[in-house]
């Protein structure tokens, strides 16, 4: 078909909208592909005299043509990342203002409060799609469990979804807003058998299943690193503040404990609680570097698994 000639039906339209918007972010896509068909399908549905092509050659002037509305989606998708993208913080040059500098990035903490979310999120991903594989297993060789099925697999986009918009809001990572409609001009049974040939289906079924020793990792990395660079900046204070207090035993080692005595903490003398402290400092500071980078790394897992570029036929 010339990219130039309107198209005669809604597939071709999507194709061609789909074959425009080439190169652009796949979630991007996705969203273009959900809001087109939804349009083109609400005027076939409220236009029951006309066929698709007049539809189509109808909305041309209004919607757009396929290109027309590529365009106008790239250069909305731009202004609107502009406007939401955190303004950058002054960078420096230096390897030390660099490393420092990321105590002043708001995603800093976003992917930080991701990683203690992911335990919870990642225990629900798991147990839901562990109980709804094995359900299916059991039931779906029996008529009853064929509905069963139909809905696990339907709740699997729905929460590939509900996890696209998590990581987009709290890691930045551009994820779909919309579903996919690719296939409701086909008669019901074909759409059914699409959503267990669908790979996207399954490899977010991979992705909930992965969110579980991820999340324990992720949760693990945080709490650990964090109290350990935590308690160590507030060492010194909570001597000064009579919190904890040093004493020495008969091997030379000064040690450092609650006056309660519920803990002490060994150090090689005074002079140590400013090494350590300067420790916990490098320590957090490192802590925050490592929450910006898995942040970014679990992002592009989650687009790998969880986003799909349509195509349609």
């Amino acid at each position: 078909m010339n990219d130039r000639a309107l198209p005669t039906n809604i597939p071709e339209y999507l194709e061609h909208l789909r074959r425009s918007l080439a190169g652009a972010d796949p979630a991007l896509i996705q969203d273009a592909l959900y809001d087109a068909e939804e349009y083109l399908r609400s005027e076939l549905a409220e236009n029951p005299g006309k066929n698709e092509a007049e539809i189509i050659a109808q909305v041309a002037t209004s919607y757009g043509a396929p290109d027309e509305v590529a365009e106008i989606y790239r250069d909305t998708e731009a202004k609107v990342q502009s406007a939401l993208r955190t303004p950058p913080a002054k960078s420096s040059r230096s390897i030390v203002g660099r490393f420092f500098g990321v105590i002043a990035e708001p995603r800093t903490y976003a992917a930080l409060f991701y990683m203690l979310l992911s335990l919870a999120t990642g225990v629900f991903y798991f147990t839901w799609a562990v109980t709804g594989i094995s359900l299916s297993l059991g039931l779906g060789i029996l008529i009853i469990g064929i509905p069963f099925v139909i809905l696990f697999f339907g709740s699997v986009r729905m929460f590939s979804l509900l996890e696209g918009r998590i990581v987009e809001t709290m890691l930045g990572e551009r994820m779909p807003r919309r579903p996919l409609y690719s296939s409701r001009g086909k008669p019901l049974l074909s759409r059914i058998g699409e959503m267990f040939t669908d790979p996207r289906n399954w490899s977010s079924m991979v992705y909930m299943l992965l969110m579980l020793p991820l999340g324990v990792i992720y949760f693990t990395l945080a709490v650990t690193l964090l109290s350990v660079s935590l308690s160590f900046v507030a060492s010194p204070f909570l001597v000064a503040l009579g919190i904890a207090e040093i004493s020495s035993d008969f091997d030379g080692w000064i040690w450092l404990g609650l006056v309660d005595g519920i803990s002490n903490v060994p150090f090689g003398g005074p002079l140590m609680l400013l090494l350590i402290f300067v420790l916990g400092v490098a320590l957090l500071f490192a802590t925050l570097h490592l929450a910006r980078g898995i942040g970014y790394l679990h992002g592009q897992l989650a687009k790998h698994l969880l986003v799909k570029t349509a195509q349609y036929s």
